[in-house]
């Protein structure tokens, strides 16, 4: 029996939220773990508080990639709702492709980050120095498309991750 779903749970919801704020602050707490990384390589010594930003930039880091494979299994067991149904194909093509490229990159940021951090593997540190603008184009297309399907198109496609599926 197919279950059409026409909102996200609220464990879907929580997730989404809890990762965005994760991965702002993660660009916040970004110049604490350039300076300690870079200090780790003999470029210097890193001071307390940059030591202490790069460990919360390391857990949350953990964290993210944690609780986006949650929310992979999340989507895989319970679904997501379907697209507007007048949406153009290519609108629903655009979607389909940044909601991938976002859960790859979310997924990719912190391994590499990881080789780079613990392994000490320097061309993961350049590939997760450059995913940073990459990540950062495609939350502000997430966002433009969110706002666009809200105040254009006028669906309910931003309303239905502010508020769980009853």
């Amino acid at each position: 029996m197919s279950v059409t779903r026409v909102g996200y749970s609220g464990a879907q919801i929580a997730l989404h939220w809890i990762i965005a704020v994760l991965v702002i602050q993660q660009f916040v707490l970004h110049d604490g773990i350039v300076a300690a990384y870079a200090a780790g390589r003999g470029d210097g010594a890193a001071t307390e508080s940059e030591l202490f930003l790069a460990d919360i930039h390391v857990a949350s880091g953990i964290a993210i990639f944690t609780l986006a494979l949650l929310r992979v299994v999340l989507r895989l067991r319970r679904g997501v709702p379907p697209p507007p149904q007048d949406e153009h194909p290519a609108l629903r093509l655009a979607a389909r492709a940044t909601h991938f490229a976002l859960y790859a990159i979310i997924l990719l940021m912190p391994v590499t980050g990881g080789l780079a951090w613990f392994g000490g593997v320097e061309a993961m540190a350049d590939v997760h120095s450059a995913a940073k603008m990459a990540i950062l184009a495609l939350v502000l297309l997430h966002i433009a498309g969110a706002l666009y399907q809200h105040f254009i198109v006028k669906t309910d496609v931003l309303r239905r991750m502010l508020r769980p599926e009853r």
